[in-house]
């Protein structure tokens, strides 16, 4: 897979990379995030379908699926939606919602991936921040993401997260005396908007904990579908399992160290 993102990387490297996100695909990806928030409300709303993935064998291993097929052109760009969900022992609502909660610790958790983050404004329930990505290959690719985020709890045994992308920049010569992020429209579509929802509530003596990521991102180029679109597919595949990873370890570690206190 490394070897088929360094080609990804490089052909869209080379191949007159600046693109523009189109009003068609803004507004398909809107129309999405809205019909998707409006099922997650539904499903929130009682404790027997708060969970999408409730039903399922899930043990301590990950499981990441695609939904509605995972990615597909919109507007001429690309959507994509993963759902993934691991089960953490021993963990609780209240652990995870204080998790989701630290945006000023993001890159302790979730590194190399993010660089860093920083809290914008902060209300309780509800914060912003930013994110500093770095996807590093043949290319080294480097984003400023900006966030809006709403996580609180539904009773004592379950909680939910809604983190909305609000802002995207690509970095030109980040860390030096250089650096600027390109104006909206001169990036090179790796990231247009990345959308993040979890869900989570206790089982049995642990808590299971569920993401669904929504993105949009640049179309591949003509001709190239053939060799882009299976890694372009798998790729937020790879990042939401790396994220569920992280999430676990972070909450176990927590755990671990209040038992041998």
């Amino acid at each position: 897979m490394q070897n088929g993102l360094t080609v990804l990387f490089f052909v869209m490297a080379s191949s007159c990379l600046a693109a523009q996100v189109s009003p068609p695909a803004e507004k398909a990806f809107a129309s999405y995030v809205v019909n998707l928030e409006a099922r997650l409300a539904t499903q929130h709303a009682k404790p027997e379908t708060y969970l999408a993935m409730l039903n399922t064998d899930i043990s301590e291993d990950i499981q990441v699926k695609p939904v509605n097929g995972g990615t597909w052109q919109a507007g001429g760009a690309l959507l994509h939606h993963w759902r993934g969900a691991a089960y953490v022992p021993n963990a609780t609502p209240k652990d995870m919602l204080k998790l989701l909660r630290d945006s000023d610790h993001i890159s302790t958790r979730y590194g190399p991936e993010v660089v860093s983050s920083r809290t914008l404004t902060d209300n309780g329930s509800t914060a912003s921040f930013v994110v500093r990505l770095k996807e590093q290959r043949l290319l080294t690719i480097v984003l400023d993401v900006e966030y809006e985020i709403d996580a609180r709890l539904s009773g004592n045994d379950r909680g939910y997260s809604i983190s909305r992308s609000t802002r995207v920049w690509q970095i030109d010569h980040p860390g030096t005396a250089q650096e600027r992020r390109r104006p909206p429209g001169e990036d090179d579509g790796f990231l247009w908007h990345l959308n993040s929802y979890w869900s989570f509530a206790r089982v049995s003596q642990g808590l299971q904990i569920e993401c669904e990521a929504v993105s949009l991102t640049r179309d591949v180029p003509p001709g190239l579908g053939w060799l882009i679109l299976p890694i372009i597919a798998d790729f937020p595949r790879e990042k939401l399992a790396f994220t569920l990873a992280a999430t676990k370890k972070a909450l176990t570690d927590k755990t671990s160290q209040e038992e041998n206190r």
